[in-house]
């Protein structure tokens, strides 16, 4: 006696289709700006007016500290000409920051990885306000804020994360690095620079660019950090990985 029932077939579930998150960014930079965050809110929350000014007292950034005799000093001197970078004064502040962060700083650091994005952080930090010290020797006031790190990003940003000309673009951080030479011949680069000094000129003589703001902006911190990622980036700079994700979501360029 034969059997007419059919077998049932499998059937192949299509496929999900991949979901690409929005902002696509390296951990280094995530855990970053969860760094920054987390201590403002922090700082704003749970902090008294009078905790506040003592943080950013031993922890912001002073150059009159180093216009007196070490003898008089006390070890904040050490540590604040990195910490400065983590303390922020506003919302505007700390989300203006975020912003040019997540741009500037995903490339970089899908580029050289976790490691040596730390160590750029640091020494960026520490060459911004050494900048902002020579050019306000013994002066009072504490400089704080990530924006001369984030200066020092969008720097190292133009050796290589802008598309050369006559290339279709591809992911920033695959580009190959410009010399110093090549990457000012390039126009692109050449036009970013010059945007970018010029709007720092404008908040050197007074005028702010977005919004308005009660307290002076170290523009010649910005500076020391432009010019340090700009000149000093192959020191951190390794092979461009090619078995990483290639899909950059917010891109220098």
């Amino acid at each position: 006696m034969m059997d007419d029932s059919v077998e049932p077939q499998a059937t192949a579930e299509p496929p999900s289709p991949q979901r690409t998150p929005i902002f696509n960014l390296p951990g280094a930079v995530l855990v970053s700006i969860a760094v920054l965050v987390a201590i403002y809110a922090v700082q704003t929350l749970l902090l008294s007016e009078a905790a506040t000014d003592w943080l950013f007292l031993n922890f912001g950034f002073k150059p009159l500290r180093y216009a007196i005799p070490l003898a008089e000093q006390g070890p904040q001197l050490y540590w604040t000409p990195v910490t400065y970078s983590l303390l922020h004064g506003s919302v505007e502040h700390i989300v203006l920051n975020g912003l040019w962060l997540m741009a500037f700083g995903a490339p970089v650091a899908r580029r050289i990885g976790a490691a040596r994005y730390v160590v750029f952080w640091v020494l960026s930090a520490v060459a911004s306000a050494a900048l902002h010290a020579g050019l306000n020797w013994g002066g009072a006031t504490v400089l704080i804020g990530a924006s001369g790190v984030v200066s020092a990003l969008m720097g190292a940003a133009c050796r290589f994360a802008f598309p050369p000309e006559r290339r279709p673009p591809g992911p920033a951080h695959l580009n190959p690095r410009l010399s110093i030479p090549l990457a000012l011949r390039s126009r692109t680069v050449a036009m970013f620079i010059l945007f970018w000094f010029a709007g720092n000129i404008l908040i050197a003589v007074g005028i702010p660019l977005i919004g308005t703001s009660d307290q002076p902006i170290a523009w010649d911190a910005h500076i020391g950090g432009f010019v340090f990622g700009f000149l000093l980036f192959a020191f951190f700079d390794r092979a461009p990985p090619e078995d990483q994700d290639n899909s950059d979501v917010l891109q220098s360029s």
